[in-house]
């Protein structure tokens, strides 16, 4: 599984990639600007990305923001919506109105910080990302 995180607070980074690590590859992506420049660059190699932990509120360009962008990448590429990365919002700002916005904006899955474990894996057997 090859993933990004995208994440502009060491601590949590540092946690995701803790969980991560024993499945596949990461890239690091520190605000939603570098994060969907890595999408393009993923694409254009032939390497996409299986899974992006998205977190919401970050400086340059916000989650909500590159969610919409890398979607609009992910559509004008062509790439049918099944075969899209699987997108988790990570986020300390579960508040409805953000919810909705990220469903919205095509995520796939929702997870408030403090990122747990067991939920984390949970939902990456829901999205058939590990067994």
């Amino acid at each position: 599984m090859k993933t990004l995180i995208v994440e502009d607070d060491f601590t949590s980074r540092l946690l995701l990639q803790e969980l991560l690590k024993s499945f596949g590859t990461f890239h690091i992506a520190v605000n939603g600007r570098e994060a969907v420049g890595a999408v393009r660059a993923a694409l254009k190699s032939g390497e996409p990305y299986d899974l992006i932990c998205l977190d919401i509120m970050m400086p340059e360009m916000d989650g909500q923001q590159a969610l919409k962008e890398i979607r609009a990448i992910e559509e004008s590429s062509r790439i049918l919506p099944s075969c899209w990365a699987k997108i988790i919002m990570t986020t300390a700002v579960g508040d409805k109105t953000n919810v909705v916005e990220a469903i919205r904006g095509k995520c796939d899955a929702f997870l408030v910080k403090p990122v747990r474990k067991a939920k984390l894996m949970d939902e990456l057997k829901r999205l058939k990302l590990i067994w």
